[in-house]
């Protein structure tokens, strides 16, 4: 029976729409709900659906059915008021997430358990390595393996010895402040990237409002804006080389510069810039799966050296074991064979929901589809407010992130986590939920 209901979400809204009437008073105690069927007609829905609603109405006593008469609103409004509770909102409970738009997770079919297993069984295997905490900078065997890699596919200049490996972006950023002696503002050119800024907050930072009085810069130049567009390159030299003259630090974050589909790759900053004032960081976990937290940075030689002189203050984040596998993860090619499995899968997620928006939306819907990663900007036509659009899909079973987007509401949709076969009716009702009727 849950799945039944799942299939046919639209209910949820009616529901909703009656309980918010019957709640704020303008379904007063013994008004006359319209009949199944003729709200089926307004609404242009199924009298299924409809008569679902009236069914889960009547089950929280919202509404009473007398036979032959129809459907009439009860007083649990009045009855609510005076026990001062919110008990018809089932004490607030959160509504399950059936559709997560907002979600960044892999794909289920995209990662082979079995193969990570084997390559960590034999990780396990070489007891006399698993006896130590091993190398604080990282395993030797994997920061080779990922320097030739970089040189590779990103064109990064630098050796083993540059290479700092840790659990996360966030666990590299803690030891990055903490041997950048010399400078004290940043500026991040994408203001939605919160850990990063409150880390170095807490590391009293300044945070610049302009890129002209900070002595660091953060961006994503494979991701410069939401929907993932990436810098191109004359874009990229000129900001090396403003940089350079300004003696500003550039901190590279390569976030998904892997997943370019419509275009050649670009070199990375800190290639363009030699190796000698840029920061590379970059991470595993979107290639392999997030629950594997390998990520690493790339540090110009000034740094590098006051990281030597700090080193032994600081522990290595990731197990050995992990960093074993990986390294020779990617040492087979297993690496380069899993960026094109994904590439292929979702390059065509990302068009099969540009297609189920269009078939949903219209043909003229305004949408923004970026060069890399899983999102799809959806401008929207509604009356609704940022959160309330939010706060209405997720009563529904809608994640999703809302952003303004050319002075409009913009519904930006990730590909990977929902089903592709899921996308049409998923859009149906977000649709149904926030878009004005013409």
């Amino acid at each position: 029976m849950a799945n039944e209901k799942k299939a046919d979400l639209l209910y949820i809204s009616v529901y909703n729409h009656f309980k918010e009437m019957i709640l704020s008073g303008k379904l007063k105690k013994g008004s006359r709900l319209p009949s199944i069927r003729r709200c089926a007609m307004e609404l242009n829905l199924s009298r299924t659906t409809v008569e679902n609603a009236y069914l889960l109405l009547a089950a929280d006593g919202f509404i009473l059915s007398k036979p032959q008469s129809g459907y009439f609103a009860t007083d649990i409004a009045s009855y609510s008021q005076k026990k001062g509770k919110k008990s018809y909102d089932k004490k607030e409970k959160e509504t399950e997430i059936l559709y997560d738009f907002k979600s960044l997770n892999a794909d289920k079919e995209s990662f082979d358990f079995g193969i990570w297993r084997r390559y960590m069984k034999s990780a396990i295997r070489l007891d006399e390595r698993l006896l130590s905490y091993g190398e604080v900078q990282g395993e030797k065997d994997l920061r080779e393996a990922i320097c030739k890699y970089i040189n590779e596919k990103r064109n990064v200049v630098c050796s083993s010895d540059d290479i700092v490996i840790g659990a996360g972006v966030p666990s590299l950023l803690h030891i990055l402040c903490g041997i950048l002696n010399d400078r004290k503002s940043i500026f991040f050119n994408d203001s939605s990237f919160k850990k990063g800024i409150a880390i170095f907050e807490d590391h009293k930072f300044t945070i610049a409002k302009e890129k002209g009085k900070a002595d660091i810069l953060y961006i994503s130049p494979s991701h410069i804006n939401a929907w993932g567009d990436i810098m191109p390159t004359n874009e990229r030299l000129a900001l090396v080389k403003t940089a350079k003259e300004n003696n500003t630090l550039l901190i590279e974050d390569d976030y998904d510069s892997e997943f370019g589909y419509f275009n050649r790759p670009v070199s990375s900053l800190q290639g363009l810039d030699g190796g000698e004032n840029v920061v590379y960081i970059g991470t595993f976990s979107k290639l392999l799966v997030p629950s594997i937290r390998i990520s690493f940075m790339v540090l110009p030689k000034k740094i590098k050296n006051t990281y030597d002189k700090k080193s032994e203050l600081y522990s290595q984040t990731v197990s050995t074991t992990d960093q074993i596998a990986l390294s020779r993860f990617i040492s087979d090619k297993m690496m380069s064979r899993r960026i094109k499995k994904l590439k292929k899968l979702y390059s065509n997620k990302v068009q099969l929901l540009h297609s189920a928006i269009l078939t949903v939306f219209g043909e003229n819907t305004k949408t923004y589809i970026g060069e890399t990663g899983f999102v799809i900007g959806l401008e929207l036509q509604t009356h609704l407010s940022k959160n309330e659009v939010i706060k209405k899909a997720k009563c529904n079973g809608l994640s999703l992130t809302i952003e303004e987007i050319n002075g409009k509401l913009a519904a930006l949709l990730s590909c990977s986590s929902v089903k592709a076969k899921d996308y049409v009716k998923a859009l149906e009702l977000f649709k149904y939920l926030v878009v004005d009727p013409k």
